[in-house]
Order: structure tokens, then C-alpha cells, then sequence
């Protein structure tokens, strides 16, 4: 496995990518959930705070105000308590309900969208296995996972105690403080100790995300093999190309050939190039060029002519220009018309007079 890590030096490819993703396979923290949960969930919670309060304090005004109304036989006590919880279940249902969507929403954010993988809800009963459980468990991951839960609340926790260190002569002073004082005390205290709590836990988010995302693109990583394979599976094998492009060449050579013995003349360098026209005056406003080559393909184009008796007229010039200017199955351009004229009327003259 070690040979193979060390194999892989090639960036992960965008078709990698996709498919880690569309697996589900994403750089995720738990740790940018928190913070979105927290910082959101401390914003909803100060909104709905003053409604919250309401519900709570009219649930125990009456146990307060009107103590002597309560029952304090077992089934009194029993109501007190369910009457106390749905209270308090009611008021706290909003902002608990809050903090589910928030982990979700913090969730979408890391893998950039709603990821939809049925592959990772399929059972697995290969996590009923003990054994692959108790594995799970003492992994390296969740070994670092619980050392760095155990440092962040280290690190809050002395952060808090340093907050409250600095107020033990404040709180010996409480004691001689009215109600409302004390009240805005606690506030501003449970103020630092949340601003205290935001930031931490954003350097710790920001940090852990940066970090795992670097041991995913360090995974993603390929071996040039894998590079090499995947193009040839989205451009195909170079050599089947090749191949193909060959037997494309051949078939398109033979097309050719089978049509100079229709040409009505082949004008040649004489030995390198050789180009074969054929011209219809009634169906064709000019020449067409029907085969060409050179060296080789020139001699096997003269030979053929040669054996169908296909006027061949030695020109230079001409077959060089054409042979440069003309693509296969193209009439001839009008600046060459003169030059090929001559030649054709030649040609013709020839075959009046019966021979070549």
C-alpha cells in the first residue's frame, strides 16, 4: 500500500473528482457543522429568545406565584413535573429543530450541493460484523478525531476559566447586588463566554476543513498509469486510433484508385507527382480532380492510366499546382483554368486523331 501511495504523484483529474463525488467520497468536517450550527443557532435563538422566555415563564409563574395551589401527593408531583417538560419541550422545540437543519445546511455547504448517494443508504451487513465494529472504533481517524475533541475542550476549557479567573473578586461582590444587576452581569459574562466559543471554534473549522481537504486531494491523487488509462478511456487507445486512421487511408487510396481509370487525363511531373482529372462538359461547370499522389501512389496512378489507356500529359508545373491547391473530389480553382484547358483540349485533339 505504501509502494502504491508513493506511486501516485499525478493531480486527481476533474473525472476523478465527479466520481468521488457522485460516491459521496467528499472532504467533510465535523467541525464546520458546529460552527454553523453555533453561529446561526445562537442568531435564531436571540430572535426567538423573547418568546421562548414567555412560554417558559407563564409554564412555572404558577408554581412561583401560587405555591400554595400545588399538589404535593404522587400524583400532584407527577403532573407538576409533565406540566414543567411539555413547557419547556415546546419553547426549546423550535431553536433544537434549528440546530438539525443547521448541521444538514453546514453539511451541503462542504460538498458544495445536495450530494443524493443511494449507494451509502443501501444496508451493509458488514457492519453488523463485532469485529468490524470494535475496528471502527480504535481506527487511526477516530483516534485523531477524539484527540482533537479532547484538545478543543482543553483549549475552551482554559479559555472560560481564564474569562472567570479574572471575575472571582466579582462574584464575592454578588452577593450585594440586586436582582437585575446580577442579571446583566451573567449576560455580559455568558456574552464573552460565547464570542470566546464563536471564535475558536471558526479557527478550528477553518483549520480541520483545510486540512482534511488536503489529506482527500492527497488520496484522489493517481499513478501516471491510471492517468495514462483514464484518457484513453474519454480519447481512445492511440494505437486503435492509429489503426483506424490507416484502414480510413487505405479504403479512401482504393476509392481513388478505382477512379482513374474514369479520368479523362493524368498530368504528371513526370516520376513524382501525378494527378487525375475528369471533366464533363454537360454535367460539370469545371475539372475535377479524382486522384493524386506522389513518388509511389504517382507511379501506381501513371501505371494504371497505362493500362485503361487514360491520356497521360507530362505538365510540371501543373501537377504541382494541383496537386497543392486541390483537395480529392474538388473541381479545379478558376486560376487554373487556362493551364488545364490547353491540356484537356490537347487531349481531346488526340483522341480525334485516335491516338495518345
Amino acid at each position: 500500500m505504501a509502494e502504491d501511495s508513493d506511486d501516485k504523484t499525478e493531480e486527481p483529474t476533474g473525472k476523478r473528482l465527479q466520481e468521488a463525488r457522485n460516491e459521496g467520497n467528499m472532504p467533510q468536517t465535523m467541525e464546520v457543522k458546529a460552527m454553523m450550527s453555533l453561529v446561526l443557532g445562537i442568531i435564531m435563538v436571540g430572535m426567538l429568545a423573547p418568546g421562548m422566555a414567555s412560554r417558559i415563564k407563564a409554564t412555572i409563574e404558577p408554581f412561583i406565584t401560587q405555591p400554595h395551589m400545588i399538589e404535593v401527593g404522587k400524583d400532584g408531583l407527577a403532573e407538576l413535573l409533565l406540566h414543567l417538560a411539555l413547557g419547556t419541550a415546546v419553547a426549546m422545540a423550535a431553536p433544537f429543530a434549528l440546530v438539525i437543519a443547521l448541521a444538514i445546511l453546514g453539511s451541503i455547504a462542504q460538498t458544495k450541493g445536495f450530494l443524493w448517494v443511494p449507494k451509502k443508504l443501501a444496508p451493509n451487513f458488514a457492519k453488523l460484523n463485532p469485529l468490524e465494529g470494535v475496528k471502527r472504533i480504535i481506527s487511526a481517524t477516530q483516534l485523531m478525531e477524539l484527540v482533537k475533541q479532547l484538545i478543543k475542550l482543553s483549549v475552551l476549557a482554559m479559555l472560560l476559566g481564564w474569562v472567570f479567573w479574572g471575575s472571582i473578586a466579582e462574584f464575592q461582590n454578588l452577593a450585594t447586588l440586586d436582582l437585575m444587576a446580577i442579571l446583566d452581569y451573567i449576560s455580559d459574562k455568558i456574552y464573552w463566554m460565547i464570542l470566546i466559543t464563536l471564535m475558536m471554534v471558526f479557527v478550528l473549522a477553518v483549520g480541520d476543513y483545510l486540512f482534511q481537504r488536503y489529506r482527500w486531494m492527497e488520496k484522489m491523487k493517481m499513478t501516471k498509469q491510471e492517468v495514462k488509462d483514464e484518457h484513453k478511456q474519454q480519447e481512445g487507445d492511440p494505437q486503435v486510433k492509429a489503426k483506424i486512421k490507416s484502414l480510413r487511408i487505405q479504403r479512401a487510396r482504393k476509392r481513388m484508385m478505382a477512379a482513374v481509370p474514369k479520368a479523362d487525363v493524368v498530368i504528371t511531373n513526370p516520376t513524382h507527382y501525378a494527378v487525375a482529372l475528369k471533366y464533363d462538359i454537360d454535367a460539370m461547370s469545371a475539372p475535377v480532380l479524382v486522384a493524386k499522389g506522389v513518388d509511389l501512389i504517382a507511379k501506381r496512378i501513371r501505371d494504371l492510366a497505362d493500362e485503361h489507356d487514360v491520356p497521360i500529359v507530362e505538365n510540371p508545373p501543373v501537377a504541382r499546382a494541383l496537386y497543392a491547391a486541390v483537395e480529392l473530389d474538388h473541381e479545379i480553382p478558376p486560376e487554373h483554368y487556362k493551364a488545364v484547358a490547353e491540356i484537356i483540349g490537347y487531349v481531346m485533339r488526340l483522341k480525334g486523331k485516335g491516338g495518345r
